[in-house]
C-alpha cells in the first residue's frame, strides 16, 4: 500500500511541472486570450492577405482565430488577431496581425469577450467585443467589435448597441 501511495505521490507531483512548462511560453504581458470561430478551406477565412504562411496551408486546411491584447510599458495594449491551423500534430500559428485600429487609439483594453461561450458556431466567422477606455480614469469604458465574415474579411468598429 505504502508503494501505492509513494507511486501516485510522484505521478502527481510531476503532472503539475509537465502543464506548468506549457505555460510558460505565454508572456507574462498578455492580459487578455479569446479563442473561438472557425475557417476551413486553406486560405479562405485567413485574415489579412494570402500570401506568406496562410498561402501555406492546405486546401483542406480548417482552424479558429485567436484575439490576444498585449499589455505596453506604458500600460496600453496592442490587439493581435491570430489564425491557429487545426492539425493532428497540434495548433499550429498560420498568421499574426496586429489590428491598427486599436494601436490608432492607444487604448487601454479592459477585456475581452467572445461573442459566444457555447462551443464553434454553425458557420465559419468570428465575433469577439473589446472593452477599452482610451484614458484609464475615463468612464464608461467602450466597446469595440472584431467581425470576421465567412469570407476572411475583417472589420474593427466601435460597437453601436
Amino acid at each position: 500500500m505504502k508503494i501505492v501511495a509513494a507511486s501516485l505521490f510522484v505521478f502527481l507531483a510531476a503532472a503539475p511541472l509537465a502543464q506548468a512548462e506549457d505555460i510558460d511560453h505565454l508572456p507574462v504581458t498578455a492580459t487578455f486570450v479569446v479563442s473561438g470561430g472557425y475557417w476551413e478551406g486553406g486560405v479562405d477565412g485567413a485574415p489579412g492577405t494570402t500570401t506568406g504562411a496562410a498561402a501555406t496551408a492546405s486546401a483542406n486546411g480548417r482552424g479558429y482565430y485567436k484575439l490576444v491584447a498585449i499589455r505596453q510599458p506604458d500600460r496600453t495594449a496592442r490587439v493581435y488577431l491570430q489564425m491557429i491551423a487545426a492539425e493532428e500534430s497540434g495548433p499550429r500559428l498560420v498568421e499574426s496581425v496586429e489590428l491598427e485600429e486599436f494601436s490608432a487609439i492607444k487604448p487601454y483594453v479592459t477585456g475581452i469577450q467572445p461573442e459566444s461561450t457555447s462551443g464553434v458556431s454553425g458557420t465559419p466567422g468570428f465575433m469577439a467585443t473589446v472593452y477599452l477606455r482610451t484614458d484609464p480614469a475615463r468612464d464608461p469604458v467602450e466597446e469595440w467589435t472584431v467581425l470576421i465574415d465567412e469570407l476572411g474579411d475583417i472589420r474593427v468598429e466601435r460597437a453601436s448597441n
